[in-house]
């Protein structure tokens, strides 16, 4: 992994997780979007994708940044960032469709950019899943087989021994005969998952495959999908911009902005520890505020407590996530706040309010309020876990 001088120099310092209190909004967690604690199989794995110092820029626009990165074989890796962060790009360099202006990508230890598309045995799964609308989804599946070279083709019952077996694994029998019009967003995904699958690829690459479904299918699909990569043991780099999809579904995530990797990881250690203020902003519902290191004490306003150990110090921005908070009465300890709304949304509830003078939406769990936060009633928050990152 490659990442930026600035990264590291604004390395984020964290307390250890606070025990609940009866004012705390909610026991300590992990935030706001779920984050998969899986933990990635080392036994007998190795190197399968190893990209150095790819860089890649359209006309005078860099959109890719001496990127480095390795996934492991039969590893699920996520390629997560707003727009323009370039993974898109990196994907494409992937699949043959772009070339970059340098750097090297390998996959079992094959110079991947020397060989044609064809050859990279590389199965491709779109966001506007990219059927063919006269075929049926018997003939969409088996079309990467079908338009080999004679020499390389399957016999017509291998074709179709391989394709009723795709059916059954994307959970499609019955189906063979149907044309895409017919089937819903979410079957016409699984059909070209199971295309990309039929040419038996050595990596498969996912661009934003759920983007164009709505929010509970999509949810159905993330969980299908991550089974699916288990059973077909490929390695899998997926793109999305979607924070809980690339935590909840990866192995490792790499996040990505204006073309340079700022950070790889598991999905729990990179949230629980983001390397830089984007990274932390990026992930969730982030809260921050200025404050001061001087020793070995940190000051937020007029809240003072002990600085983690290794704090930068001077200036620093305090982050937290909203409903990782502590509330207490005024007499009490932590950062003065006045309570301006509040909201029930089913379990959750939201509380607006003015934190030091700044409007900061917090969130509470549960069927209750916690006790004395009400609308128009003063009130003091400490978060529970904050990190620090030195200011500039």
């Amino acid at each position: 992994m490659t990442t930026n001088s600035s990264a590291l120099s604004r390395q984020p310092q964290s307390w250890p997780a606070s025990g609940s209190s009866p004012w705390s909004s909610r026991p300590s967690s992990n935030g706001v979007i779920p984050v998969n604690f899986r933990q990635a199989d080392d036994t007998n794995s190795h190197l399968a994708l190893e990209i150095k110092g790819v860089s890649k820029a359209f006309g005078r626009f860099p959109a890719l940044k001496d990127v480095s990165l390795q996934a492991k074989d039969k590893e699920f890796l996520a390629l997560l960032g707003p727009s323009g962060s370039g993974k898109t790009t990196l994907l494409r360099v992937l699949a043959g469709l772009e070339k970059p202006d340098a750097g090297e990508v390998r996959f079992d230890g094959e110079d991947f950019l020397s060989l044609p598309v064809r050859r990279r045995k590389v199965g491709m799964v779109f966001q506007h899943y990219a059927l063919f609308r006269h075929m049926t989804v018997a003939q969409n599946i088996a079309f990467g087989l079908t338009v080999r070279k004679r020499s390389e083709k399957p016999s017509k019952s291998e074709i179709a021994d391989r394709v009723n077996h795709l059916l059954q694994l994307v959970q499609l029998e019955g189906l063979d005969k149907r044309f895409p019009s017919q089937l819903s967003g979410g079957q016409r995904q699984r059909v070209a998952l199971a295309r990309a699958l039929a040419i038996e690829p050595k990596m498969l690459l996912l661009d934003e495959p759920f983007g164009a479904l709505d929010a509970q299918v999509r949810r159905e699909l993330r969980r299908w999908l991550r089974e699916l990569h288990d059973r077909a043991g490929v390695t899998t780099v997926f793109v999305t911009h979607d924070q809980e999809e690339a935590l909840d579904l990866a192995d490792r995530v790499a996040i990505l902005k204006d073309g340079e990797l700022i950070q790889l990881g598991a999905p729990n250690a990179v949230y629980e520890h983001p390397a830089t203020p984007f990274v932390f902003d990026f992930l969730g519902q982030a809260c921050r505020l200025p404050g001061v290191i001087d020793g070995d004490r940190l000051r937020v306003a007029d809240w003072e407590s002990v600085a983690p150990e290794g704090a930068p110090q001077g200036a620093v921005e305090v982050f937290f996530r909203p409903d990782e908070v502590a509330f207490a009465p005024t007499d009490g300890a932590g950062l003065a706040a006045e309570v301006k709304g509040v909201a029930q949304r089913g379990p959750d509830v939201r509380i607006d309010c003015l934190v030091e003078g700044a409007p900061m939406e917090l969130i509470g769990h549960g069927p209750t309020l916690p006790p004395g936060v009400t609308p128009g009633l003063a009130v003091r928050i400490k978060p529970l876990r904050p990190q620090v990152y030195a200011a500039g």
